[in-house]
């Protein structure tokens, strides 16, 4: 399956300077609980905003840049159709975790969305989730952590 995992502020923001806007432990934890064991799916830029390869995880970093390479722990590949291929000989999920370039290549495949909800408008962000990304999904749970996170899981609806 190929997961959406994101946290959003209330104007929809992402990013601010290449960073997360905010820093809730909460949320971290939840992150790396849920998407260890499976392959992660992220841009250069995200990559390099966390500096190092997450542990437990396949790193996978989308670039088309010649200047950067795989190494060890990191799985560099082209385009969506390689993550794609790769995913049929994975045994875990696959978790799109951004940027939001990243997440609007893979929208037409993302079948869940986890989606953590920060009691926050970030004015000055400059990397946003579009409003209309949930469009096609259906709330099926709620998950509330401390310091007003809410994390929301959304299914793909099932087209009839």
């Amino acid at each position: 399956m190929i997961i959406g995992i994101v946290a959003i502020a209330q104007n929809f923001a992402i990013g601010k300077d290449g960073k997360l806007p905010w820093h809730y432990s909460a949320d971290l934890k939840f992150f790396k609980q849920t998407t260890s064991g499976n392959a992660i799916v992220m841009g250069r830029k995200t990559f390099d905003s966390i500096g190092k390869p997450l542990p437990n995880r396949l790193n996978i970093v989308l670039s088309r840049s010649a200047a950067f390479e795989s190494s060890p722990h990191i799985l560099n590949l082209r385009s969506k159709e390689q993550v794609l291929a790769l995913k049929e000989y994975l045994k875990g999920e696959v978790f799109i975790i951004g940027g939001a370039t990243i997440y609007q290549e893979f929208a037409d495949v993302i079948e869940k969305w986890i989606v953590t909800e920060v009691p926050l408008m970030v004015e000055d962000a400059d990397a946003f989730m579009t409003p209309d990304f949930l469009e096609n999904f259906e709330e099926k749970e709620k998950i509330e952590f401390e310091e007003d996170l809410l994390v929301k899981v959304y299914v793909r609806k099932i087209k009839r």
